[in-house]
């Protein structure tokens, strides 16, 4: 594992702290909006599903060192519009009012509900398995709220071969069993050690669990502030492991 960890990660670009300009393009899949960067001729892709608050630049720039850090390993990144523009306020986080908690609540049960979600996903599999025949082999990056949609798409008939899961929210032992394919967890000091750790024993399949006690939740999406060294430096070393991950497993 170290060598295909040291293979993956020797050519991570420098973090851009601020002002980041995303280097892919867009396309329409499933009738919304997509991001996608990588090689066209890449062999293998990533499915990523973004945190509630949608595009960020932290994690466009997440996407693009996925894509182009791996000279061995070059992966087409797509990142669907799975809330058709209407993303959660960033500003709603955390829920430390009333009014915040009801505004998220009332997301989490509409725009960001997991069935909706799952059936969205498969939609945009089938047309993007179709459009890109090339691509021989999946795998789907989750953050936060799309770290749970990765658990419940990593169970049986999954077009996906690897998952990972960056600060996963709603952490649920009993998802462990159903998971079909290798998947790596990336939590953060605010996620739930017990159910974590529950849901880490329960797993059947090859996995592996990073904590980053030292950073929030969010801290390699949305929420990340690259300007703080010790937060680029976790986010760097987060990003190497994800490659890492998906060398070896896709």
């Amino acid at each position: 594992m170290a060598h295909t960890q040291s293979a993956a990660c020797c050519n991570t670009p420098a973090v851009i702290s601020k002002g980041y300009k995303e280097k892919g393009d867009y396309i329409t899949v499933d009738a919304t909006y997509a991001d996608t960067t990588g090689p066209s001729s890449a062999s293998q892709g990533i499915l990523v599903i973004y945190d509630i608050f949608g595009f960020f630049p932290q994690t466009r720039q997440g996407a693009d060192i996925l894509a182009h850090s791996d000279k061995e390993h070059q992966y087409q990144i797509f990142m669907p519009d799975f809330f058709d523009g209407k993303p959660a306020d960033i500003s709603w986080y955390p829920p430390d009012t009333e009014e915040k908690g009801k505004k998220l609540g009332e997301f989490f049960q509409t725009a960001a509900a997991p069935p909706k979600t799952i059936e969205r996903v498969k939609k945009v599999m089938n047309e993007l398995q179709s459009k890109n025949p090339n691509v021989k082999s999946w795998g789907v990056l989750g953050y936060c709220w799309g770290g749970k949609i990765v658990n419940l798409v990593s169970q049986a008939g999954t077009p996906f071969k690897a998952a990972a899961s960056c600060h996963p929210a709603m952490v649920d032992p009993k998802d462990a069993p159903n998971i079909t394919i290798p998947i790596l967890s990336i939590p953060s000091k605010d996620e739930d050690k017990s159910a974590m750790d529950q849901y880490e024993a329960a797993l059947k399949v090859p996995n592996k669990v990073e904590w980053y006690h030292d950073q929030i939740h969010g801290f390699m999406a949305a929420r990340s502030d690259l300007e703080d060294d010790k937060v680029k430096a976790a986010y760097e070393k987060a990003y190497q492991t994800v490659l890492g991950w998906f060398h070896q497993h896709l």
